[in-house]
């Protein structure tokens, strides 16, 4: 197993347990771009991603994830097939209602994550990387 997929393995299994606290994966100047879904947003360095990260999951009541696969797609990206539940505290709408399984893409140089992509829909994000199931 690679030093990547160690890494990312490592994040999955804090944020299954709902600690999305840690930074320490991240490059300073970190992208992270959630691509669809309710809200799609851009958020650039480790300030803006915390940002991010706090406005996303304040919208949620019981957020959880949890990694059903991992892709190795070639020396720097690391793809996460994901299932995620939760209720938007606004709308009362299940999560797994909307789109229960989710993706994201790890783009990683030098033992640090430079770029997270965020798709709540699956097959999009499958598409986009020309991976078509």
């Amino acid at each position: 197993m690679s030093a990547n997929l160690d890494l990312v393995r490592s994040i999955y299994a804090a944020w299954e347990r709902g600690d999305f606290s840690s930074a320490e994966w991240a490059d300073p100047e970190i992208e992270v771009v959630l691509v669809d879904g309710p809200s799609p947003q851009h958020w650039k360095g480790l300030a803006g991603m915390a940002e991010g990260w706090r406005e996303f999951l304040s919208a949620w009541a019981d957020y959880r994830v949890e990694a059903d696969e991992y892709r190795e797609l070639d020396d720097e990206r690391v793809l996460v097939l994901i299932s995620q539940s939760g209720r938007g505290k606004a709308s009362g709408l299940e999560l797994h209602q909307m789109c229960s399984e989710a993706a994201a893409l790890f783009h990683i140089q030098d033992g640090k994550a430079k770029r997270f992509v965020r798709y709540f829909d699956r097959e999009r994000a499958l598409a986009d990387l020309g991976l078509e199931e």
